[in-house]
């Protein structure tokens, strides 16, 4: 007897802090339960046979409701609910989640000459994700970067890059990034603002970010992919050295473009593979 359902996200994610509430064909309700850690409900209560509402409710999410017909045996199995994220935009399951080095790519891509790119990356760093289980806004990112790991295939230039006529990474040997806020900018994007400290120079920086999914990996845990994109300007971290060449064309555009391919762990730590 009683009400069963299981409350999921588009992800197919449980919602442990669901709320399903039944009620009767007079707007009165009959029944309140909460969902488990497993976004189940199970609630014995007998209903009176006939048709109910069920809505179920969960902070953070659009309500849903639907349609439930009880049976003689006083018993009603409403089956999945899947529930959108308020405002239709997605994020994984709520907790810490870590960066995964080595299935993650820190790059930027400068102008050289004014007729191509060179591109770059960085191979040391770590980071850390916390979705906000209330309110998704208030989640949150930090990563560390090493300074010295920058790497454009070319041991000259990145010598170069090293020393203190760009990243002086004797001096700043980390960049930092520490958010903010994010604001919903479509089903699966978002803005991340928060704060780059860079060459000693602490600056404000918005990300542009798509959630890409999650999915179990072979270890055993559970991965959330991202893509970021950013806009930066050199001289604003005091990044202003440069060379000029014939007919004043600079060696390094002054704007460089961060490309951030992400993939993240749940959990606080990263699996021993």
């Amino acid at each position: 007897m009683g009400l069963t359902a299981r409350i999921r996200t588009r992800d197919g994610w449980a919602v442990p802090h669901a709320v399903v509430t039944v009620t009767d064909a007079t707007g009165t309700q009959v029944l309140r339960a909460g969902a488990d850690e497993e976004g189940l409900v199970r609630d014995g209560t007998a209903l009176v046979p006939g048709a109910y509402t069920v809505i179920v409710t969960a902070m953070g999410y659009a309500p849903a409701a639907s349609s439930a017909i009880v049976t003689a045996t006083g018993r009603a199995d409403v089956g999945q609910v899947v529930l959108a994220r308020q405002g239709g935009t997605e994020l994984p399951p709520p907790g810490p989640w870590t960066i995964d080095p080595a299935h993650t790519s820190v790059g930027a891509v400068a102008q050289h000459l004014g007729i191509s790119s060179v591109h770059g990356r960085f191979t040391e760093f770590s980071g850390r994700i916390e979705i906000s289980p209330d309110d998704v806004t208030k989640s949150r990112v930090e990563a560390v970067i090493r300074a010295v790991s920058v790497d454009t295939g070319n041991r000259t230039r990145d010598d170069h890059l090293r020393s203190a006529d760009f990243l002086d990474v004797a001096r700043y040997p980390e960049i930092t990034y520490v958010s903010t806020d994010l604001t919903a900018a479509g089903t699966d994007r978002w803005t991340v603002h928060g704060e780059l400290t860079l060459h000693g120079v602490v600056r404000p920086v918005e990300l542009d970010l798509a959630y890409l999914g999650t999915g179990s990996d072979p270890w055993g845990g559970t991965r959330a992919a991202f893509r970021a994109t950013a806009e930066l300007h050199r001289n604003d971290f005091a990044l202003d050295h440069n060379q000029v060449v014939k007919a004043g064309i600079a060696l390094i555009g002054t704007t460089l473009k961060v490309e951030l391919d992400v993939q993240a762990v749940q959990g606080d730590t990263l699996p021993q593979t």
